[in-house]
């Protein structure tokens, strides 16, 4: 695959009416997100947020959703790209008489959010003379509720219940309606007019038809956005584009009105092809919002970190002190599921509405929490005294119930002493006690949970370390593997000269490789799923923190060649095919990536100014020069950690 913002030259194909999941590029507006397939076919748009039901949705089931297909008759090839620094796409179409351009958005206002979701298609003929064709199949509520469609002067309105879609073209001709579709051709030629098909959604609302001049200055000012957005970071490194290509795609997760983090913008698309685990991920797990604060306060996103942790706070609140492991993106705890008559991608069923584990006991929610409120204030700002309370009643209930077994972080019905649990669960009172120092948390509960930390850290090194496995495992009395414990080094449970943390890094390695830099999340998963995006991401991480900078910036490398040709990664990837698997794009892939490039960033910067000070020394400088050290956990690395590739 074509590294990041290439532009690769392809021939878009099918199979059975599915598009592969890394031929999708995504575009959004801070509410909802649209995939665009490289054979220029919007397959995916749910109303009126990324968490509703579907307009198009022919990702999940080609016959009975909608799409919006838009392309050149006859043959052609495809490349495509995102306009620099920005998430409206640009699609380069070449026939054997001429080229055309397309370029898609989901249009803002001046940067925020428009009264109206706008699907925005602009044509331009750059070479010679380009026939294409069009057809929208819109269909509300994932292909199940009744529609009519009509004609109001140049519009087509479809409409279901209150749900409504304006079309309006120009440069395209006559629009044909017949059969629950809207479809046109038309001719282009280099210099000529260009084309405008653009499609307006409202609900519970009049329809609105803005003009075309409107629609094109939006158009603009959006690109303008986007670029302003993503030049605020600071990130400086070897991997900038890729980076910058993460930041936007996160940005394109995040509800803009709130602050509340979607995982994915999907919902069931497959671990396997043709398997069950196929999960519903448009929801805001605290997970991935402890990852956000870390990944965009990293790189200067103050206004970010801050919305993120205020969702998370409002969001946490009815249940306080107790944690759900996520919750709707309007602040509401999930319930239940259903699942949609659809035939599921590529046959892969159940195709679900709803996450059946809302409501699991997952430990590390807590320490996800309390990383989150200690990130926030080592950014430089502070606590109200409510939530310098709430600080304090969390770390006692997880005084209380740390012992207990649950489902882990990767949602599994079997309820175990889950390795990686009881370290969040040491985090959560390691960062209550750091805050409490700071005068952000109450003082008098700081020796309880100091001491219950010291007893955690006790159970797990007595506990869920395997002499078989020469490694951290699994959970406790287990010698299977968890790739997710490399997240140990991460929030500093393992310090860098550790020699168990390299043992660790070394038997995941050497157990969990799904080939190259893959990884899969633990033991037995090979026949079951795809390898695991995020992991390899914190093995890079791990490596970085642990002064193995060269195999980190090694196993990036390897990382950074499988994103699709515009950047973007799904949640898994078959080692054997390449092909993407999971739901698209994710949200905790891309923040992985992010804070790993971050961690190497430290790492080198470390590894320079210790090289300076040897050098000083060798040259009979000043002896005394002092460096300040970075943490050894999720602010950097430690400038004590031993020497890469040494053994402990």
């Amino acid at each position: 695959m074509a590294p990041v913002e290439s532009g690769i030259r392809r021939t878009a194909a099918r199979r059975d009416g599915y598009a592969a999941i890394e031929s999708y590029a995504a575009i959004g507006d801070g509410r909802t997100i649209a995939l665009v397939a490289s054979d220029g076919a919007i397959d995916w748009l749910p109303l009126a947020a990324i968490d509703g039901a579907t307009v198009f949705g022919a990702l999940l089931d080609p016959q009975r959703c909608g799409r919006f297909a838009l392309a050149p008759r006859g043959e052609h090839e495809v490349s495509r790209r995102y306009l620099e620094g920005t998430n409206v796409l640009q699609t380069a179409f070449t026939t054997s008489d001429g080229a055309a351009l397309v370029t898609d958005s989901l249009n803002l206002q001046d940067g925020g959010e428009l009264s109206w979701v706008e699907l925005v298609r602009e044509v331009r003929c750059e070479r010679g003379r380009v026939a294409m064709e069009y057809s929208i199949v819109p269909r509300f509520d994932f292909g199940h509720g009744a529609m009519t469609i009509e004609r109001r002067g140049d519009a087509v309105i479809a409409g279901c219940g209150d749900r409504n879609m304006a079309f309006r073209a120009w440069g395209v001709g006559p629009a044909v309606h017949d059969g629950g579709q809207i479809a046109g051709a038309f001719e282009l030629e280099a210099g000529g007019e260009q084309a405008l098909l653009a499609c307006v959604f409202v609900e519970g609302q009049p329809i609105p038809l803005p003009p075309r001049e409107e629609i094109e200055v939006r158009l603009r000012r959006t690109a303008d956005a986007w670029r302003r957005w993503v030049d605020f970071h600071s990130y400086r490194g070897p991997w900038e584009q890729a980076v910058k290509r993460s930041l936007l795609a996160l940005k394109l997760l995040i509800t803009a009105s709130t602050g509340a983090v979607a995982a994915a913008a999907t919902t069931s698309l497959p671990e396997r092809i043709g398997g069950e685990r196929n999960y519903d991920y448009r929801y805001a797990w605290i997970r991935d919002t402890a990852f956000v604060l870390d990944a965009l306060g990293a790189v200067g996103y103050r206004e970010q970190v801050h919305a993120s942790l205020s969702w998370v706070l409002a969001a946490s609140a009815p249940t306080h002190p107790r944690m759900e492991p996520f919750y709707t993106l309007d602040r509401r705890v999930p319930r239940g599921q259903r699942e949609l008559d659809l035939a599921g991608y590529r046959g892969s069923r159940p195709v679900l509405q709803g996450n059946s584990a809302s409501g699991q006991l997952q430990l590390g929610c807590y320490g996800n929490l309390l990383e989150t409120v200690e990130l926030y204030v080592r950014h430089g700002n502070t606590l109200d005294s409510e939530t310098k309370l709430r600080v304090g009643e969390v770390a006692d209930h997880v005084c209380r119930i740390w012992r207990n077994e649950d489902s882990g972080i990767w949602e599994l019905p079997q309820q175990r002493h889950y390795t990686l649990s009881k370290i969040n669960c040491w985090s959560a009172l390691d960062r209550a006690v750091k805050l409490a120092g700071e005068g952000q948390a109450p003082a008098e509960g700081v020796q309880r949970w100091r001491a219950c930390a010291q007893e955690i850290r006790r159970w797990v090194r007595e506990r869920c370390w395997s002499e078989r496995s020469r490694s951290y495992a699994f959970h406790a009395g287990s010698d299977d593997l968890d790739a997710s414990v490399l997240l140990a080094a991460r929030v500093g449970f393992l310090q860098p000269h550790d020699p168990r943390l390299h043992d660790t890094i070394d038997a995941i390695r050497r157990e969990l490789c799904a080939g190259g830099a893959l990884l899969y999340r633990y033991s037995g998963q090979q026949d079951e799923e795809g390898a695991f995006l995020p992991c390899s991401f914190w093995l890079v991480e791990a490596l970085a923190r642990s002064g193995r900078l060269k195999e980190a910036k090694e196993t990036m490398s390897q990382l950074l060649q499988l994103a699709n040709d515009v950047g973007l990664y799904a949640e898994e990837i078959d080692p054997r095919s390449g092909e993407m698997l999971g739901n698209f794009p994710q949200a905790l892939t891309h923040l992985s990536l992010i804070n790993a490039a971050s961690a190497c960033a430290s790492a080198e910067r470390v590894e320079q100014e210790r090289a300076g000070r040897d050098e000083k020394r060798a040259g009979g400088g000043s002896q005394g020069a002092a460096v300040g050290k970075e943490s050894a956990g999720r602010g950097g690395a430690d400038p004590e950690r031993r020497k890469e590739g040494s053994r402990v």
